[in-house]
């Protein structure tokens, strides 16, 4: 084969070639397929999910446009009886602070009222002890006279005067206060 001439090489190269041009195209032709039949099976398969989401799609648009008035009559109905709430608690703390401000100023008027009345009956315990005590130190000053007048008359040795009596001990002499 020393003898291969440059026709011959290049008939070989061209069929090589060509060889490899249409080994290059049964590949495409395979991908082609391949991709078809994956395409194809991808279409029956979104077919498949629009057949079993659709009816439920609308079945949810159905019932959200059902219940959608619903749901906004229950957010207004919400809506207005918080608002009625609200005006019900500030009407109960106004009549809250009423009561209590009313209930303050009885229990001032009581409190007055006692205030007043312990001091009537202090003053009157005070004028009822004062008028009681004058004519019982009065009385005692009689029954002391006559113990003494018949104590003179008897002839008795006359009692001993309690003179002032000492308000300390002895011992407290080191005390001082």
């Amino acid at each position: 084969m020393a003898n291969v001439n440059n026709e011959t090489l290049l008939l070989i190269f061209v069929a090589c070639t060509g060889a490899a041009v249409l080994m290059q195209a049964f590949v495409l032709l395979a991908m082609l397929i391949t991709a078809r039949k994956a395409l194809k099976l991808a279409q029956e398969q979104i077919e498949e999910l629009r057949t079993n989401v659709m009816p439920v799609v609308k079945d949810t648009k159905q019932l959200l446009l059902t219940v959608g008035p619903k749901i906004e009559s229950v957010a207004s109905d919400f809506a207005a009886l918080t608002h009625g709430l609200r005006t019900h608690g500030i009407k109960l703390e106004e009549s809250a602070t009423d009561i209590l401000e009313r209930v303050d100023r009885q229990s001032n008027r009581v409190d007055t009222m006692l205030t007043n009345m312990l001091d009537t009956v202090d003053r009157a315990v005070a004028v009822v002890a004062e008028v009681l005590s004058v004519p019982l130190r009065q009385l005692a000053g009689v029954a002391a006279f006559a113990r003494a007048a018949i104590s003179t008359l008897r002839g008795d040795a006359p009692y001993p005067q309690s003179g002032p009596q000492p308000t300390h001990s002895p011992a407290d002499k080191d005390l001082f206060v």
